[in-house]
C-alpha cells in the first residue's frame, strides 16, 4: 500500500494486487485518512470485478458521512453496471476531477 498526499487529498494506492486485503489494511488506518478526500487506485489488481468494487461501498458511505470525496480508481470493468452509490473512474486524474467538482458544490451548499 502506497499512500501519497496532495493538498486536502489523499492517494492510497494498492501494490499488492489483492483488493479484500487493500480494503482491510485502508479500514485498519481510516482514521488516519478521515479528514482526507480519498482516492483509492486499485488498478495493479487486474483481477478486480463488480463485486470488489461492492465491497467499498461500505467505506465510501462511512467517509461521505464526513462530507469528504471518496473516488475508486480501477481498471478493466464495466462502469455502467456499477452502484451509483460509489464513484468509479478509470484514472487518477479523472477522480482528481470528480474531487474538484465536489469541493465546489460543497462549498456551494449543495
Amino acid at each position: 500500500m502506497k499512500v501519497d498526499q496532495k493538498g486536502h487529498t489523499t492517494i492510497i494506492k494498492d501494490t499488492e494486487g489483492n483488493t479484500n486485503m487493500f480494503i482491510e489494511k485502508v479500514t485498519n488506518q481510516y482514521n488516519t485518512f478521515i479528514d482526507s478526500n480519498l482516492i483509492l487506485d486499485i488498478t495493479h489488481d487486474k483481477s478486480v470485478d463488480l463485486n470488489s468494487i461492492q465491497s467499498f461501498l461500505k467505506l465510501s458511505e462511512r467517509h461521505k458521512q464526513h462530507k469528504k470525496s471518496f473516488v475508486v480508481v480501477a481498471d478493466g470493468i464495466d462502469f455502467n453496471e456499477l452502484p451509483d452509490a460509489i464513484l468509479v473512474v478509470p484514472t487518477v486524474l479523472e477522480a482528481h476531477d470528480i474531487i474538484e467538482m465536489e469541493e465546489i458544490e460543497r462549498d456551494l451548499g449543495f
